[in-house]
């Protein structure tokens, strides 16, 4: 039964990724209150934030640091992939990959100034098949079946417990298809970078370009995938 006096609850979303934004237009109508969408840096102010004054404020994925004013003055919870306070840091789903992990955690967060130390609400298991963009796509729909959980619950965040191990960004530099390993490493390598805005997998040949998508692995003898040939741009040379 939904409780009625939750339905004047203001929520934000603040996304950039377009699976997310999908998700968002797919399952907010099913839940109570008012729902906002924010898609750009400028947009996240805590003048704007302010007037809507959220119960939470929602990060799927973001791509810049919150200000520690909007922190202080809004619940803001984001969802990590990985089971904190292992894995803090950044490029979850491409170092868990690399460390061998076929299965994580999806955890959601109280945000704090320190980046993903946060007390935890509460996580979800999901595993790590398939192509960067079908995880991503998996765990959009988690995300939300977790803010579907704190909009009726509101859970009490708990301090992390464990031995903290943290990530480090990865560059693009990283995203040179490997010279040496197996071929399920390289195989890896490939789908973890498969999804739209992220660097591909990519082989520089010459003053050619190649880069590597749609990985299929058959045996550990022998995988496919698309590969895609252009012209080095000068930056790239």
């Amino acid at each position: 039964m939904i409780d009625d006096s939750k339905t004047e609850n203001h929520y934000v979303v603040a996304t950039v990724k377009p699976w997310n934004i999908s998700a968002f237009n797919q399952y907010v109508d099913d839940l109570p209150g008012s729902w906002h969408l924010l898609t750009s840096k400028g947009e996240l102010n805590l003048e704007a934030l302010q007037k809507i004054n959220p119960r939470y404020i929602f990060f799927p994925h973001w791509s810049w640091l919150v200000p520690s004013e909007i922190l202080e003055e809004f619940e803001c919870v984001c969802f990590h992939m990985t089971d904190v306070p292992y894995g803090r840091g950044g490029s979850p789903l491409q170092n868990l990959i690399v460390l061998g992990h076929e299965n994580s955690k999806l955890t959601a967060l109280k945000m704090s100034d320190e980046l993903d130390a946060g007390p935890v609400y509460t996580k979800l298991d999901f595993d790590l098949n398939g192509s960067a963009l079908a995880i991503y796509e998996r765990v959009s729909v988690l995300c939300y079946r977790l803010i579907r959980h704190m909009v009726y619950d509101e859970p009490t965040p708990v301090p992390q417990e464990g031995d903290i191990v943290s990530f480090k960004r990865r560059t693009e530099e990283e995203s040179k298809l490997p010279e040496h390993g197996s071929l399920r490493g390289i195989y890896n390598h490939i789908r973890m970078l498969d999804a739209p805005t992220y660097p591909k997998s990519k082989i520089e040949y010459g003053n050619f370009l190649l880069e590597f998508s749609d990985a299929s692995l058959h045996d550990e003898q022998i995988f496919e995938a698309k590969v895609t040939i252009s012209i080095k741009k000068p930056s790239q040379s």
